[in-house]
């Protein structure tokens, strides 16, 4: 058996990708200066050092005959899946990676994402072998992102442990009035998960918290499971409209 004292865990990187969604119907095919996203995404990915696999888990042909297409690895998952995390963690069991092994979750709508920010996402685990997931967040600095619901806010302890997550403002600021407001974080959907621990998250029952935000995250909260945050100073921007990927591919020219 495995031990963590016997080797250094794997860090795999697993993109779910979904055909259907009710906002970007077949965003990962969508074309940016002529590449399928989820081709950004993937070859963004590869670049990392740490990752021993970049695989994209989806559960239409389409996607993964593109996938193929371009030289990349896929898993087919099941259709019925209500979420990413239960995507993710279908995909992680049909590879033959080991329950101590990272699973380093990468949206396949944010082609834009820094590599660096693979590596931040892991390092918690790899450096604290009791952590069970961690994720990124950012420092807001757009004001309009505080109140949108779309960005969601996250506080944390002065150990950098989750405290909650919420689509709304938090922490409220009592006294308006107050010159020097509070400072925003938004979290960033870039997550990294023992792969044991991946399994057990989504057999835990809907927390009360995550039902009513719509976030994942929280159940692992509500059941006791501590939630390392890492700090990046990379954004990423996240496409769930047709002027986001404008925005992305516009962004891109700007590098070339």
């Amino acid at each position: 058996m495995k031990t963590e004292k016997q080797s250094r865990p794997q860090v795999v990187a697993i993109i779910p990708a979904r055909f259907h969604s009710n906002r970007f119907e077949g965003k990962p095919l969508a074309l940016i200066n002529g590449k399928p996203m989820i081709q950004h995404v993937v070859e963004r990915a590869q670049t990392v050092a740490m990752l021993s696999r970049v695989v994209v888990a989806t559960d239409d042909q389409q996607i993964a005959d593109c996938v193929a297409a371009f030289g990349g690895e896929y898993v087919l998952t099941r259709s019925d899946h209500v979420s990413g995390s239960d995507r993710l963690a279908e995909a992680a069991d049909l590879l033959d990676i080991s329950e101590y092994d990272i699973v380093v979750n990468i949206q396949g709508d944010q082609p834009l994402f820094d590599a660096e920010v693979i590596e931040q996402v892991a390092g918690p685990l790899l450096s604290d072998p009791s952590l069970p997931m961690s994720t990124l967040i950012y420092k807001i600095v757009r004001p309009e992102e505080i109140n949108d619901p779309n960005h969601v806010k996250t506080v944390f302890d002065h150990e950098y442990n989750a405290l909650y997550f919420s689509r709304s403002p938090v922490p409220f600021q009592r006294n308006p009035e107050e010159k020097i407001g509070p400072t925003y974080y938004k979290h960033l959907g870039f997550y990294a998960y023992r792969k044991g621990f991946l399994l057990t998250f989504v057999s835990l029952p809907e927390g009360e918290w995550e039902r009513f935000e719509k976030l994942e995250q929280l159940r692992a909260l509500e059941y006791g499971y501590r939630i390392k945050v890492v700090l990046t100073q990379h954004d990423s921007i996240e496409v769930d409209t047709m002027e986001d990927l404008k925005r992305v591919e516009a962004c891109i020219n700007a590098q070339i």
